[in-house]
């Protein structure tokens, strides 16, 4: 135990390079901080001990929409006049009563409408997303929550000047809940419910849970809850829920970042301190029976089929989950070097197995998913993981392999802890599950302990048939519950007001932070070795280094070069098979990535410095000795092409293509790929001579690390004189966009509508707008967009308008609207976001307030580690060599309204848009998509190329 200048008790962890401080104010609260000087800012989360496991079994969801309702603001915040607003909400908790206890559906529609008609009244004194504009107007970025299991979380990115309005904000909203603008909330509640069935990960999710904990919450309740309640809310036990669990004796605060100890923990025990300890409600903990026997259930849904299989295991940080770990390890090891890795995956046995475990506050699982190709049956599949599992039960796998994941589990953690966003995640997952820093941070040490005798017996008495398997099958999902649209009349948000509280926290001026821009030729040591140009960033922070082998071309040069670099991964060499290739590279620490993009392809190695030579070594070895093998190719054919059929199945990926379809029409990089038939006829030599020949290509080397002057000692024997030329690169249209729109059909409850439209070619000198314009009126929780389409009138989820403009000069920039919804809300969507894109409203407010963000945000942030280097290839495509942010950030203090509708009149409003919609056809109102434009149903083919 230590103390500080001002008397605060703290502890320290002797061996934590981190030299996180841990302090307990006389309220319980617990406060971990700790220093990143990385940039001016601070990450800061508050992590509350409660989550949907605590919630009423009358009442689920209750955890999730308490956090929602976080974001609406107190009696200070988000009120013109609390006195008169709190009569209108006491009011409508009684209705939402009255409400919840009626059984005639007929009355309790009465009750609802009359439940709209109070909150119209209410919503006179409501101010919409206030609390957003309190906290955007310090500068701070990555506002947001998440509830799960066992936690809520509230997250800000914060200027570290404003850690005292933080704090007062943050104090304020702890202090009380108020539940305004609620049943507009609820509807959008409801809305995320829909979304998570269209997603069937959450499906499969749902079921695995329900069937591995048959009464403990962690598979009774999840964290959207169970629709009858959503449709039966009550604000009285939402209220209770708030006195009993939102206590400071139940809550954190985490802050990592550019912060000085003595002044931060005596302002957070002045604004946090004052609130008053509270006895937790007593809780029986739930005890599962041990499954005995084999629990299988059944899934259907549209996308390809796959099985996931799940065994019970207690608590994160028990000898049984990390024993659980190292052997998920052993069974999967980021692609690497595991068993399913090497003897499914790599010799593509089927089409994709995976292991990862999850360890909660009270039990955790074990898991593996598994894709079977189309000729394969689930229970094949099923029967080709539980092989591997007998591996690991017989001890069949090397004995290198232990150590080695040991220092992989090292090295992640490494990078985990050096940013910090990484550091404070780390310390409030560490919070919630009731575990000590010391305790995570001797967790090496522990797994380290462990021999391959005591994981082999793990394995046998913890494989047994006492596991739950989910048949995820193809077909129509009879399990959708659509959630009946109540009719919501749509509230005044008052856009152009604000609260006395607001007012003050903008007139208390603090001290800016000063903006500082990178001179990339000071930070970039740049040499040539024989005829390559060589940069290089010290890294100033851990022993990991980064190695990368930049060529200027990609997949517009050559079309076929991303399957050549993926070929590459199922072959070896005359000395090492692929499947020693992997175990060679997991072995030093040293994983390699390709990456081909349609201008470039990057080549990467990362790992411990001391072995990014022999990593090196390996890679030149593997591509210049690469043996061709026609029948591997073949069976890599067979597995693309099966994947492209998995493709065709999901939602998000349909979703993405046909967008990609809407902007640029039949012919694009997207649907420009390499067909069955040629796949089918190509000699592998075709693709592996490609990267044989890759290093006599032109290219540039980029290094990352500590010691600059050993890479140079050996950096040179690995390289050869450019003697290929680079082919000339495909171009592709960018055909403008003139009102048609694209409908292809998928059973999902929602509809998702996403329309773009082609700008004029990107000019620079437009940045500091298009900045301004997308916090101003498209994204975010204070935007125009997200207040009207969400706050207001409850029509979406998820609505938003983004400007993107073009990453290379000579290139159109595009405008992109999107709103995902129920179908019986799509029309009136719509025709809110037409409104809305008609004439850039006018709000004064909004306008100071998103400009003054964005200054903020600009003048506390600071470019790091590889993004020097990174940055200064992306700013060439524009044409540029300087940190252009400058130029961006005396545009936006010099930028008036006026000069931001006018660049909305010259820029977006003479816009033509064409339309992409997925949904079920039946829902489709044709009216009002005859009005968007010229209909046309498409087929997957269409928008895949394939």
């Amino acid at each position: 135990m230590h103390t500080d200048k001002n008397n605060y008790e703290y502890i320290t962890i002797t061996h934590d390079e981190n030299k996180v401080r841990m302090y307990t104010l006389n309220n319980g609260l617990k406060v971990f901080l700790a220093q990143n000087f990385d940039a001016p800012r601070i990450q800061t989360f508050i992590p509350v001990r409660t989550g949907s496991n605590n919630d009423p079994s009358d009442n689920t969801g209750l955890a999730h929409y308490l956090e929602h309702m976080m974001f609406k603001g107190t009696s200070k915040i988000g009120t013109t006049d609390w006195n008169k607003e709190k009569v209108l909400l006491d009011q409508i908790s009684e209705l939402y009563e009255e409400h919840k206890a009626e059984q005639d559906p007929e009355k309790k529609k009465e009750i609802y409408k009359k439940i709209d008609e109070v909150s119209q009244e209410a919503s006179q004194y409501a101010i919409a997303n206030e609390y957003d504009k309190v906290i955007s107007s310090l500068g701070a970025s990555g506002t947001n929550a998440h509830t799960w299991f066992d936690e809520t979380v509230y997250k800000n990115n914060i200027p570290n000047n404003e850690i005292e309005k933080w704090l007062r904000t943050e104090k304020e909203r702890f202090s009380e809940i108020v539940l305004r603008l609620f049943h507009t909330e609820l509807e959008s509640v409801y809305e995320e419910f829909n979304r998570a069935q269209d997603n069937d990960s959450r499906l499969v999710n749902y079921e695995l849970m329900d069937a591995l904990f048959p009464t403990h919450p962690n598979g009774q309740q999840t964290t959207l809850g169970k629709p009858e309640h959503l449709k039966n809310p009550s604000m009285k036990a939402i209220h209770k829920y708030f006195d009993e669990y939102y206590v400071p004796n139940n809550y954190a605060m985490v802050l990592v970042g550019d912060l000085d100890f003595e002044k931060t923990i005596q302002l957070i025990d002045q604004y946090f301190g004052v609130l008053p300890y509270r006895e937790l409600p007593k809780k029986t903990p739930v005890v599962e029976q041990a499954l005995t026997e084999i629990v299988k259930r059944t899934v259907k849904s549209p996308t390809t089929p796959r099985v996931q299989l799940a065994w019970r295991t207690q608590s994160y940080g028990s000898r049984e989950a990390m024993l659980a770990d190292i052997v998920v390890n052993i069974l999967s090891n980021r692609g690497e070097a595991g068993l399913l890795d090497l003897n499914i995956n790599q010799t593509q046995r089927m089409l994709w197995a995976q292991a990862f475990s999850v360890g909660l506050k009270q039990y955790g699982y074990f898991s593996i998913v598994a894709v079977p190709k189309e000729n394969q049956t689930l229970d094949e599949a099923r029967n080709m993981v539980l092989e591997q599992i007998e591996l690991v039960k017989k001890g069949e796998f090397p004995d290198w392999m232990l150590p080695a994941i040991i220092n992989d589990f090292k090295l992640q953690r490494m990078k985990g802890l050096e940013t910090a966003e990484g550091l404070a995640t780390n310390l409030y997952d560490t919070y919630i599950k009731g575990r000590t820093w010391e305790q995570e941070l001797n967790e090496m040490d522990e797994y380290a302990s462990f021999t391959k005798e005591e994981v082999v017996d793990f394995a046998k008495s913890f494989f047994l048939d006492n596991y739950v398997i989910i048949d995820k099958e193809k077909g129509v999902n009879d399990k959708l519950v659509r959630v009946e649209n109540p009719g919501i009349t749509p509230i005044k948000i008052n856009r152009d007001t604000q609260s006395e509280f607001l007012k003050q926290m903008l007139a208390e001026k603090t001290g800016d932070i000063q903006p500082e821009f990178i001179d990339y030729n000071k930070e970039i040591l740049t040499d040539t070795i024989k005829d390559k140009k060589v940069s290089f960033v010290k890294n100033k922070y851990n022993e990991i280094a980064q190695a990368y082998f930049i060529f200027p071309f990609g997949s517009d040069n050559d079309r076929d070069l991303g399957i050549s670099t993926q070929v590459l991964q199922y072959l070896g060499t005359e000395k090492f098979s692929p499947e020693d290739l992997k175990k060679e590279f997991f072995k030093i620490g040293v994983s390699n990535d390709f990456k081909t993009t349609s201008d470039q392809l990057l080549i990467s190695l990362s790992g411990l410095e001391e072995n990014i030579q022999k990593g090196i070594e390996l890679l030149q070895h593997w591509m210049y000795q690469i043996k061709p093998d026609q029948e591997v190719y073949n069976q890599f054919v067979e597995t693309v092409l099966e994947n492209r059929e998995a493709t065709k199945k999901d939602k998000n990926r349909i979703m993405t293509a046909l967008t990609n379809y809407t902007k640029f029409g039949k012919f694009s990089r997207y649907t420009d790929v390499i067909s069955k038939e040629q796949l089918e006829s190509s000699r592998v030599e075709e693709f592996t001579d490609r990267m044989k020949k890759l290093f006599k290509f032109p290219y540039q080397l980029f290094f990352y690390g500590k010691d600059y002057n050993h890479f140079k000692e050996y950096i040179g024997q690995f390289i050869e004189p450019a003697t290929l030329e680079i082919p000339e690169p495909k171009q592709y249209p960018e055909p403008e966009t003139k009102g048609q729109v694209y409908f292809i059909g998928y059973d999902m409850v929602q509809m998702e509508m996403s329309k773009v439209g082609r700008g004029h070619n990107v000019n620079i000198n437009n940045f500091g707008k298009i900045n301004v314009f997308n916090e101003y009126f498209g994204r975010g929780l204070s935007s125009i967009v997200f207040q009207e389409i969400r706050e207001s009138k409850s029509l979406a989820y998820s609505a938003y308008v983004s400007y993107a403009a073009n990453a290379e000069s000579g290139h159109h920039d595009y405008v992109t609207t999107y709103i995902g919804t129920q179908p019986d809300k799509l029309q009136i969507a719509v025709d809110t976001m037409t409104d809305l894109m008609n004439e850039l409203p006018d709000v004064a407010i909004q306008f100071d307030n998103a400009k003054n963000t964005a200054l903020k945000q600009i003048a506390s942030t600071r470019i790091t580690r590889t993004n020097i280097f990174f940055n200064t290839l992306r700013l060439k495509k524009l044409g540029l060599a300087h940190d252009f942010r400058k130029n961006i950030y005396e545009q936006i203090q010099n930028l008036t309204f006026n000069d931001l509708k006018s660049f909305y009149h010259t820029e977006i409003k003479p816009l033509h848009f064409n339309t992409a919609i997925i949904g079920k056809k039946e829902n489709l109102d044709m009216n009002a998509v005859n009005e968007m434009g010229t209909f046309k149903e498409v087929s997957l083919k269409d928008i895949f190329g394939h």
